[in-house]
């Protein structure tokens, strides 16, 4: 496989599905910060994500089929990206997120209380353990899988271009 100007937007989809994931892992592994729930969905678009990239540099010989892996990516990428918003709201507690993931539900007994104790996870997803300029690791993942769809979009107008 020769690379040419077909494969960059596959490239760029892929490289940074690899770098977020792999910042994601980091953070996790190295860093300690255990991911909540809404972290862990936002993980799901990139790993989608970069095996259709991969499908769109490996497989696809035909320009429609990588068009539309790439394409699919993209919307995958974009979707990771609401998530993310989702996710940044809920720890600016703009919205409430879901009840499981953050406590927001009152519970009416004390039955109910103790299930929802023992249900609930270790991590909350309206805390935010880690920010940088005051946007948290979600702001960021919205920021990349925005600008990671804009630019894949961008590449493949180009490519469309007659020369």
């Amino acid at each position: 496989m020769t690379m040419d100007n077909r494969h960059l937007p596959a490239l760029l989809l892929l490289i940074m599905a690899i770098g977020t994931l792999g910042g994601a892992y980091a953070f996790q592994y190295i860093g300690g910060l255990q991911p909540c729930t809404l972290c862990l969905y936002q993980r799901w678009p990139w790993w989608i994500a970069g095996g259709l990239a991969i499908l769109a540099l490996v497989l696809a010989r035909s320009p429609q089929v990588r068009g539309m892996a790439l394409g699919l990516g993209t919307l995958a990428v974009w979707a990771g990206a609401g998530v993310a918003i989702y996710h940044f709201g809920v720890e600016q507690h703009w919205w409430a997120g879901p009840s499981a993931c953050t406590g927001s539900d009152t519970p009416a007994t004390l039955e109910a209380l103790r299930a929802q104790i023992f249900a609930a996870p270790v991590v909350r997803c309206d805390d935010i353990p880690w920010a940088l300029f005051g946007i948290s690791m979600a702001g960021y993942n919205a920021l990349i899988a925005l600008a990671t769809g804009a630019g894949v979009v961008v590449l493949l107008r180009r490519e469309m271009k007659p020369q």
